[in-house]
């Protein structure tokens, strides 16, 4: 018998576990994938949301607010001695409107604010200035503004009137006051936070002091003035309403002191929103300013 070569082996490999066979029930009777859904903006959580304008999506809880005052005042919850309803406040507004002493009362406020907010910004600011650029300004300006900060400037009203009589001196010196103060804080923050790598960077590539100052320092103190702006228009609306209670004959103040010696709650009100509505379109005006003079900003988020 003549032995041969032994046939090879054809035996099949062994077959991973965790593999399908093609030819198995299981992957016969298995139904094919489905197609995934594309995603579209609809199907996101929150799109629909987003899709709505920010501004209508904010009137949502003034509105609420205007309803339930509405609805309590009809109900008689809410006495009309003690605050108007809505309908009645809009009627008084536009009697206001239509004989011209709300547009003129807001005109002189609307100076006294401009005035004020000039006269206290170049104050603050320059004194940021020397303050902030200079260790000698530091220590001659710095102790003395934080001491003067810390006074009530509303407790200055007496002597103001004793200083500069009872015209639109005071009134406009009150709102100066009060601007200064959040205008020196916030710039004079702004120039002592200026990160020192940029300073260092500044002068390598030959920058003088004065080239440093320009083009380093205060672009880096830019968005402690637009906080500080921020805070000094409302600082000013407030003053102002201290301000026009100084024997004052004209401007929304002076309305106010009326309304109260007739109860007049509608004409009060009136005035309170014309406040809020001179509040919010001064803070749009400063929005703008920063999206126009921020752009650099790596953070900025504004659209």
């Amino acid at each position: 018998m003549t032995l041969g070569h032994a046939p090879p082996d054809i035996s099949p490999l062994p077959r991973n576990p965790l593999s399908k066979d093609p030819t198995s029930k299981d992957s016969t009777a298995r139904s094919p994938t489905p197609d995934l859904e594309p995603i579209t903006p609809a199907s996101v959580p929150g799109s629909r949301r987003r899709s709505v304008p920010r501004w209508l999506r904010r009137t949502v809880g003034p509105l609420l607010l205007l309803l339930a005052w509405q609805v309590l005042s009809a109900t008689g919850v809410l006495h009309e001695d003690i605050l108007a309803s809505p309908g009645t406040i809009a009627r008084a507004a536009g009697d206001l409107i239509a004989d011209g002493t709300l547009p003129a009362a807001m005109g002189v406020s609307l100076q006294r604010v401009a005035v004020g907010l000039l006269l206290g910004g170049v104050i603050g600011i320059s004194l940021a200035l020397v303050s902030g650029l200079s260790r000698l300004g530091e220590d001659l300006v710095d102790a003395t503004v934080q001491m003067l900060r810390t006074v009530p400037w509303v407790g200055l009203i007496p002597l103001f009137i004793i200083w500069l009589g009872i015209g639109e001196a005071p009134k406009i010196a009150l709102i100066a006051l009060g601007v200064a103060f959040h205008l020196y804080l916030n710039v004079y923050a702004g120039i002592r936070g200026v990160d020192e790598q940029l300073i260092e960077a500044g002068q390598s590539l030959g920058l003088g002091r004065w080239g440093l100052i320009r083009h380093v320092v205060l672009p880096g103190a830019l968005p402690g003035a637009m906080t500080g702006l921020r805070y000094s228009l409302a600082t000013a609306w407030l003053a102002l309403v201290f301000g026009e209670s100084i024997n004052a004959d004209a401007g929304i103040g002076f309305l106010m002191n009326q309304a109260r010696e007739f109860f007049r709650t509608d004409v009060i009100v009136v005035c309170l929103v014309v406040y809020a509505f001179l509040g919010l379109l001064a803070d749009a005006v400063v929005r703008t300013l920063e999206r126009l003079l921020l752009q650099w900003r790596p953070t900025f988020t504004g659209q």
